[in-house]
């Protein structure tokens, strides 16, 4: 599996992924409106040289927070692989914490987050409204139809790879 910084790939070219499979390239949520196409993060890349899984992250204080991940081919261990590599990243560095929130109708995410451990930490209720006020192309309804409208905040300690 080819995994690169996004600071080896072009601006552009993560730019144009968050347009195809979010709209934008910005991310709103309870922690704060985000610019994704400038975040650190890892994309895994095809033999086309082709995204076919990112994820990005910010860091503060003592934790890390993964703020966006993708992976256009499940069930090949995309998601995991960079997830692990944030979880390197955050180790490496001394932070002693990852978090990340995700909404109420993404199910199999709650599924793919808990079987890595992480714990649901706190809900936002209608933190979802709150976030269509910014950016009003966020559906009303998500994944099996279900409406979106809450966040779910989890989260995970970093163990294995300190200093």
């Amino acid at each position: 599996m080819n995994i690169v910084s996004l600071e080896e790939l072009s601006r552009e070219k993560v730019t144009d992924f968050f347009h195809h499979h979010w709209g934008s390239p910005t991310m709103v949520i309870s922690s704060g409106v985000y610019d994704c196409a400038t975040l650190d993060g890892f994309a895994v890349l095809n033999k086309d040289n082709r995204i076919t899984g990112l994820i990005t992250y910010v860091l503060k204080g003592t934790e890390c927070e993964i703020i966006s991940l993708d992976s256009l081919e499940e069930k090949k261990g995309i998601g995991t692989s960079l997830m692990e590599e944030v979880e390197k990243e955050a180790a490496e560095n001394g932070y002693k914490r990852i978090t990340l929130i995700t909404t109420n109708d993404n199910l199999l995410a709650l599924k793919f987050y808990q079987k890595r451990g992480f714990r649901i930490s706190m809900i936002h209720r209608d933190a979802v409204e709150k976030a269509r006020r910014i950016k009003p192309e966020i559906p009303f309804l998500g994944n099996d139809g279900i409406p979106i409208r809450d966040e779910i905040e989890m989260e995970k300690g970093v163990t294995g790879y300190g200093k």
